[in-house]
């Protein structure tokens, strides 16, 4: 009898177990392109046309439509993007469209949540255009964006379907980006740079007095430094000998981490001031 249940239960646990895999009716997708200095990502499902009429019947004009099937089209940017003269800032969105004829409304917006939305909340609207279709010239049976025309400060992000093409181009801040860098290299290392420099050195014992040169020029260009920034400082100051400076910057530090409610901060800066005879 044993044996018979446990003979039942293996073959039971086998079947619940098995799984019949088939694959999706709308295919997913995901692309990735970098434009410029600025990675975009696309997530998307690819349905077919399977003989249907897509535009105007299957997918109807002017209502909201999800672009694409199941969930909704992800765009995701890791930095700022102009569309049509408007800025939409690094992150992800869905992107909604509502085709017409002639021309789509492109909407980013903010929710993924709902790829059957049939009305949106302003609030959650990054940015709106209207773009101009373009007829091609043979059909795209499986749904399809791509990103081509890549140039260093621009791209276009086309949706293609049936006879459709709809180009939205996107500029990037390249040129931007790119005077930042040139500026901020030429003009020299900035203060973080000075201060992780002289924190590298006190920990690994090196020139201290060059430690110290980097820390004072560190604290030179920062006009609020943090309680754990003055907390190196006080460190930097003690270990070159100055510890008149080093208690001034550990008052300053303590002061700052008691605002912050930072136990560690308020008690590490308590053992070195009475270490150094101010407490």
């Amino acid at each position: 009898m044993k044996k018979i249940m446990l003979v039942c239960f293996i073959a039971f646990s086998l079947a619940t177990q098995a799984q019949i895999q088939t694959p999706s009716a709308s295919s997913h997708a995901m692309m990735e392109q970098v434009v410029g200095l600025t990675t975009v990502k696309v997530d998307y499902s690819r349905p077919n046309m399977r003989g249907r009429e897509v535009f105007g019947n299957l997918v109807p004009y002017g209502k909201i439509w999800r672009t694409g099937a199941n969930a909704t089209t992800k765009f995701t940017v890791d930095k700022p993007v102009v569309i049509a003269d408007k800025e939409l800032a690094k992150g992800t969105y869905s992107i909604y469209t509502i085709p017409g004829e002639d021309m789509w409304e492109v909407i980013f917006y903010t929710d993924d949540a709902n790829p059957l939305l049939t009305e949106f909340e302003d609030s959650k609207v990054a940015l709106r255009t209207m773009v101009e279709t373009v007829d091609m010239p043979m059909e795209m049976e499986t749904f399809t964006i791509v990103i081509d025309d890549v140039m260093t400060d621009s791209a276009v992000l086309s949706i293609l379907w049936a006879n459709t093409i709809v180009p939205i181009k996107f500029n990037v801040l390249t040129d931007k980006e790119v005077l930042a860098s040139i500026d901020q290299t030429l003009s020299g290392p900035a203060s973080g740079d000075y201060f992780n420099a002289a924190v590298y050195y006190l920990n690994s014992g090196k020139d201290i007095d060059k430690a110290k040169t980097w820390m004072d020029k560190a604290m030179s260009m920062n006009k609020n430094p943090r309680f754990w920034e003055l907390r190196q400082q006080s460190l930097v100051l003690a270990k070159a000998g100055d510890k008149k400076a080093a208690i001034e910057a550990a008052k300053k530090s303590l002061a700052g981490a008691k605002e912050a409610g930072n136990s560690d901060y308020i008690k590490m800066n308590t053992d070195s001031l009475k270490e150094w005879g101010a407490l």
